[in-house]
């Protein structure tokens, strides 16, 4: 019962992860403009993301425009976008994999010994795709320190972390910890007892 309940948590946990890196792949506010120097006061305030970047003004309008070629965007944010994605949608699997294992289900057999391995590994899959997001972010978090402390950056451009960051984050860590309690809930194989074999009584007799 424990087992279960167990395995109910995890999944759940890499769910709500999934939403937190869908939402953070697709929010714009993966930096914002740094107010710093004379940068103090402004009537707009630029967020870039992974898709687009927006322009927000103090009277409440959002103006956002799309990124127009993959080409022209730098490397980092090439490999972002290629990394969250991948993250994304091998958390997807993993998810399904976990369904086919998960004791509360119908799926996978009536062997709860394989039930259980199955679920591991769709408990391993989800920690892969955590990770996968977990170096997009981080990566993209340091080229907005290293950009902020270059001092060859002019100051009306700097950035610093935005929300959407963050929200990538929380979900991939979600997602490790909602995989490391599928695949911990995979029960040790219980040794077979052996019993000693047991002989017939000999039948010799003595002749006298």
């Amino acid at each position: 019962m424990a087992n279960k309940g167990l395995q109910l948590l995890g999944f759940a946990l890499s769910l709500i992860g999934l939403i937190g890196l869908i939402i953070g792949t697709i929010l714009p506010q993966w930096k914002m403009s740094a107010y710093v120097g004379d940068n103090i006061i402004t009537a707009i305030a630029m967020y870039e993301g992974l898709w687009m970047s927006c322009a927000f003004q103090s009277t409440g309008q959002i103006q956002c425009k799309v990124y127009d070629s993959i080409l022209q965007l730098n490397s980092a944010l090439q490999a972002t976008r290629a990394l969250m994605i991948v993250g994304i949608i091998v958390t997807v699997f993993g998810l399904g994999v976990s369904t086919m294992g998960m004791k509360c289900t119908n799926c996978g057999g009536d062997d709860k010994t394989k039930k259980s391995r199955i679920a591991m590994t769709g408990g391993i899959i989800l920690v892969i795709g955590a990770l996968c997001s977990i170096v997009a972010c981080s990566w993209f978090a340091h080229r907005i320190i290293q950009d902020f402390y270059n001092p060859f950056t002019p100051v009306n451009t700097k950035y610093e972390f935005g929300s959407a960051i963050f929200i990538a984050w929380a979900g991939a860590f979600l997602d490790i910890l909602g995989g490391a309690m599928l695949a911990a809930s995979c029960p040790r194989g219980k040794p077979s007892p052996k019993y000693p074999i047991s002989r017939p009584p000999s039948s010799t007799k003595e002749y006298v």
